[in-house]
């Protein structure tokens, strides 16, 4: 749980440079879940889920068809309510003790926690699993007029709907519940090894053992030198660590195809297709888009930078190298506070002032520290609860976009709690809508401050990198590990194998202004998505091409679009992409749906090119 989905798409490809930002950073306030670890409350809450999901089981196991059969005197509604306020309560419990956790994942007692309450989490909500299972083998008419009939079912009817969408690939009951418990010792074991395995490792700089954070950060020094000599360690560490690493990937990989055969997805992405409620000929059309237009996005894009800064083609540690006309100074955080409102001000009062509950009220972890969770992720918690904000603030530009970028989810969090614990949850497709309008908010509203041509020229640069970090390359993490699974039904791969998929991808993607040296092969190694989230990555891509489409409507909307645009947000999960993009004349299945985000990226480098 290093890396909570809705993590930035920023934070496992490019980080921000130089020393830490001056003042006080603010590290988050967790009392309003639990006041410590040992908490009465803790203890007590984790007794209730145990009582609670076994007095459940008893009370409504073996019900569920009769009651669908008992018209208006049905009680499907209030099983339903009882259901959802157990998810809430198990729900706040290991939010809990996965943020501890992420807040210094090296610290043992963290650690203990944290997996103790994994175990017994899985061990309550296995008396729960039953409920979804036996709803499901209910006839859709019985379904269909149960919803009508009993009103307390009626309010749950996108979830149920939802729900009757895995209807296919369930199995029988106990296999089901096998496969749950023995989650925590299978795939939930494999991603902690990642994880503390991860936050272990040390990088060997200037004499210097940083962890990964800070190594990262300096790929975007403004001298050569420092990101060459970051790269060689960031590149000899991994490959220290290569066979974990490999065994890790292998047995993941391995996990998810015994779970897709047995389930009969057909393609290796259909589960994550699935539970992102998205069609497969939709990720199809976005990756194909995607991968057709790198020679007008990435390669060209590199060719001039490689220019720019004086070179005939860029080693793989220049690529987010910053511009000669890159501002240096370090942000401070109050000042990353201010720009972040007052862009989102700018937009809607209101989505400012949710925004600034998050640093009023203590809901945001921003210093870099040992052991801490790399990278940044919004976590929604639950409904009756808030969410929670990491960063690891370093004070540059692109950690100001970050800040937008993590704020943005945690106000879609924030509006899409009023549909309770079952219905609040976002599609990861959907999810990164709110980040990257917030980023997009953010960077225009900098970039219509800034007058000096260098200065913008800089800007536009950053942002046009983002935007491939965002599009480009998750897509071809999205193809790297299509290769892996797909590579993986025919036994094991080799770290050398797992290697060659990498460099395969990156020298399409990058193209040839980008020379990737020895010692690239292993980076593969640090992605955390591959390992918490298998095909998670489209999802930024999508985010991403969905903004520029959607953030054009808003320049064009004369009134009403904000209206529009929280009514989507506080939609949650209760919505098809199809149901929320329709009023505002958005159309996902289109395929000139994708040309109309990527053309957003090639705007920004014309614009750039014509100041070349």
């Amino acid at each position: 749980m290093g890396s909570f989905p809705g993590g930035t798409a920023h934070a496992a490809v490019a980080a921000a440079a130089g020393s830490a930002p001056s003042g006080e950073l603010p590290e988050w306030d967790l009392t309003d879940l639990y006041s410590d670890m040992d908490s009465p409350e803790l203890k007590r809450d984790l007794a209730l889920a145990a009582e609670q999901a076994i007095a459940f089981e008893k009370r409504w196991k073996g019900t569920l068809a009769s009651e669908a059969a008992a018209g208006s005197a049905s009680r499907l509604g209030e099983a339903l309510q009882d259901y959802e306020a157990l998810e809430e309560l198990m729900g706040r419990i290991a939010s809990y003790a996965g943020l501890l956790y992420s807040g210094n994942t090296a610290d043992p007692q963290r650690a203990k926690l944290y997996g103790d309450v994994q175990e017994k989490i899985t061990d309550a909500s296995s008396h729960l699993l039953f409920f979804a299972l036996e709803l499901n083998h209910i006839d859709d008419e019985l379904v269909a007029s149960a919803l009508e009939a009993d009103l307390a079912f009626g309010h749950y009817r996108p979830w149920v709907l939802d729900l009757r969408k895995d209807k296919p690939y369930q199995l029988e009951d106990r296999i089901e519940q096998l496969f749950h418990e023995k989650s925590v010792t299978g795939r939930g074991a494999w991603n902690r090894l990642f994880d503390e395995t991860m936050t272990s490792l040390r990088y060997k700089v200037d004499g210097e053992e940083l962890t990964l954070e800070p190594t990262l950060n300096r790929l975007q020094d403004p001298d050569p030198n420092v990101r060459q000599t970051a790269a060689e360690a960031l590149a000899a560490t991994f490959k220290d660590n290569l066979r974990t690493f490999t065994l890790i990937t292998n047995t993941l990989a391995k996990d998810k195809e015994i779970s897709d055969r047995w389930r009969g997805f057909q393609d290796i992405a259909d589960s994550r297709h699935l539970a992102n409620r998205v069609e497969r000929e939709v990720v199809d059309a976005l990756a194909a888009a995607v991968h057709d237009a790198y020679p007008r996005l990435s390669h060209r894009y590199y060719a001039m930078k490689a220019r720019w800064l004086g070179m005939e083609r860029m080693n793989h540690w220049d690529r987010n190298a910053p511009l000669p006309e890159t501002p240096q100074a370090t942000i401070g955080w109050d000042e990353a506070k201010r720009t972040v409102l007052s862009a989102y001000n700018s937009f809607s009062p209101d989505m400012a002032d949710i925004a600034r509950t998050f640093f009023d009220r203590r809901w945001i972890d921003a210093p870099v520290r040992p052991g801490k969770a790399p990278g940044a992720f919004a976590h929604p918690t639950v409904p009756s609860a808030h969410p929670y904000v990491l960063l690891n603030y370093m004070g540059k530009p692109r950690d100001v976009m970050t800040l937008a970028h993590e704020l943005g989810h945690g106000v879609h969090q924030v509006l899409a709690a009023s549909q309770g614990a079952l219905m609040a949850s976002t599609p990861l497709t959907l999810a990164e809508t709110a980040s990257v309008f917030g980023e997009m908010l953010t960077f225009r509203s900098m970039l219509d401050q800034t007058t000096d041509p260098r200065e913008r020229k800089a800007m536009l640069a950053q942002k046009v990198e983002d935007m491939i970090n965002t599009v480009v390359r998750q897509i071809a993490f999205y193809e790297f590990e299509r290769k892996v699974h797909t590579e993986r039904r025919n036994g094991e791969l080799t770290a050398d194998r797992l290697g060659q998929f990498w460099l395969e991808v990156q020298k399409e993607s990058l193209g040839d202004a980008i020379v990737l040296r020895e010692g690239y092969e292993t980076f593969w190694t640090y992605i955390p998505h591959f390992i918490h989230s298998p095909f998670y990555v489209y999802a930024y891509a999508f985010g991403d091409c969905l903004v520029n489409s959607l953030f054009a409507v808003y320049q064009g909307a004369e009134t009403g679009f904000q209206e529009k645009y929280f009514d989507m947000l506080r939609a949650g999960g209760t919505k098809h992409h199809s149901e929320l993009l329709a009023p505002f004349g958005l159309d996902a299945s289109d395929p000139a749906f994708w040309q109309k985000g990527l053309s957003v990226i090639s705007g920004l480098i014309d614009e750039l090119e014509s100041l070349d």
